[in-house]
């Protein structure tokens, strides 16, 4: 198959959930754990650090392998989802694997993965997991995909473990409560394995403290330690917390040497190092036009605080969401005093624009409907003239559209 054909069949044959949604989940290792022993066990081969969390586990994922990167190792980085190219979700020093070794690698295992009905998710898995034990890379990143306790990256057992902040996303299927979720994010920490949560929250400590004891791993709550506290060009005020949390995952990564400077130079060099894209990105000047994926309350409270803290003549939001969203504690975040343009990002689990325009109404966010992210682009940016600022949010696949 060509490279198109084979993204094609990825996607539609088998379910993927950011285009299903729950239906596409399969909370079960089962699979995963069969795809390795057929690929020979590519986990075992390599080092790695594993990465979850509800917020920030995509930039302090792309931070740590900036990071690595400038020490001299060769670092793997595994995250999803992508925004404009499949291949982002796998990379070795910020370069996407070759599209040959895509289409190869469905190609020799299509059988297996027909026969044993496999997710998109568990054959990306592999096929990262392949490609960095082949490449024979220092160490990888992997970020987690949903949850962590029964996410399909959960078969490696890591030099270190990372949990960034908890919030309420995907409730109907981590649980309800801050806590619940917790414990499927807590489910990544391994026996013995040290693992630092970057910032602590009262809801959620008790329950990394007791898996961590249950488990005898080191328990670190990175704002509660001593550090230095390194600057990042990744734009956005929240990145600070995720840099402190990586900084004591580096001080917990003893059989790599990390100096001073490599931290410094990489938190300055982490979009050229790994191409990270859609973390409150500048697309326009006149006028000015930011992007990012925050989805959930949690992620949207920092974004929506900085983006009120910027100077402009007019604010207008583009903004679309998927299917499932907590709207009635996502819409009470947004500014009244804006211009809205809503839309609905091009796959199957968007939200009707229509519906989303009338949920924010009841919130006195008032604005048109557009019939494509695009067009509410090209709409803000007319009337926001070279003074106003655009924001451009609410989904990754609405970001995703704009790149």
């Amino acid at each position: 198959m060509t490279y198109k054909a084979t993204l094609d069949w990825m996607f539609h044959q088998l379910p993927m959930y950011q285009q299903k949604g729950k239906t596409a989940f399969n909370a079960k290792l089962d699979k995963t754990k069969l795809l390795a022993e057929h690929l020979g066990h590519p986990e075992k081969k390599f080092k790695s650090i594993h990465v979850g969390g509800t917020n920030g586990k995509g930039s302090s994922s792309h931070m740590l392998a900036a990071i690595l990167q400038e020490a001299g190792y060769t670092v793997g980085l595994y995250t999803s989802p992508h925004l404009k190219d499949f291949r982002e979700r796998i990379r070795i020093n910020g370069k996407p694997l070759p599209k040959k070794f895509v289409t190869t690698f469905i190609g020799e295992n299509q059988v297996f993965f027909e026969t044993n009905q496999l997710s998109f998710f568990e054959m990306t898995v592999g096929m990262a997991f392949s490609y960095f034990s082949k490449k024979e890379v220092d160490i990888a990143i992997i970020e987690v995909g949903l949850g962590g306790r029964l996410d399909s990256t959960n078969i490696i057992r890591p030099e270190v473990s990372l949990i960034t902040n908890i919030g309420f996303d995907h409730t109907d299927m981590l649980g309800d409560t801050l806590e619940k979720i917790a414990f499927e994010k807590a489910g990544i920490i391994k026996t013995k394995v040290p693992v630092v949560i970057s910032e602590y929250q009262e809801e959620t400590a008790e329950v990394f403290k007791r898996v961590a004891k249950e488990r005898g791993a080191k328990l670190v709550f990175a704002d509660q330690t001593e550090q230095t506290s390194f600057k990042t060009t990744l734009l956005g005020n929240y990145q600070e917390k995720n840099s402190r949390g990586v900084t004591a995952v580096l001080n917990e990564l003893t059989a790599f040497e990390v100096q001073k400077v490599h931290i410094v130079t990489g938190l300055t060099k982490v979009v050229e190092n790994t191409g990270l894209l859609g973390r409150w990105q500048v697309l326009g000047k006149s006028p000015r036009i930011i992007c990012d994926t925050a989805h959930n309350s949690e992620g949207l409270l920092l974004v929506l605080g900085q983006l009120l803290q910027q100077e402009y003549d007019s604010l207008h939001i583009v903004i679309g969401f998927v299917k499932g969203k907590d709207l009635v504690n996502i819409f009470p975040l947004f500014p009244k005093n804006a211009c809205y343009y809503f839309c609905r990002p091009d796959i199957p689990r968007g939200l009707d624009a229509i519906e989303l325009q009338k949920s924010a109404a009841d919130f006195e966010l008032l604005g048109a409907v557009y019939t494509s992210v695009k067009g509410a682009l090209e709409a803000a940016k007319k009337n926001a003239k070279e003074t106003g600022l655009v924001f451009v949010g609410g989904s990754n696949f609405v970001v995703a559209e704009v790149l």
